[in-house]
């Protein structure tokens, strides 16, 4: 399994306030990020898995959401997590 309970730890405790803090928004938009990752690159190896390209776009518009919530609510933290993890409109 790509992504163990260690890992999804690892990253809420390196983008989130801590290991334990899942809702935090930055926490959530690094792990989509991780998975969209994974998914992208399984998608160049596999180009006619059509049920995980429908994940990949559904996981992409959940993750342009949560940026699109916390570019309303605190443009500062949006400029620092989309900077941190090298992300682009």
């Amino acid at each position: 399994m790509y992504l163990t309970a260690e890992k999804k730890a690892e990253i809420f405790k390196k983008y989130g306030k801590s290991a334990q803090d899942t809702g935090s928004s930055e926490g959530q938009i690094a792990l989509f990020t991780y998975r969209i990752n994974h998914l992208t690159e399984h998608l160049k190896k596999n180009r006619k898995d059509f049920n995980t390209e429908r994940s990949l776009v559904k996981l992409v518009g959940k993750r342009r959401n949560l940026l699109d919530y916390l570019m309303k609510t605190d443009i500062t933290r949006y400029r620092a997590i989309v900077k941190e993890l090298g992300l682009r409109k």
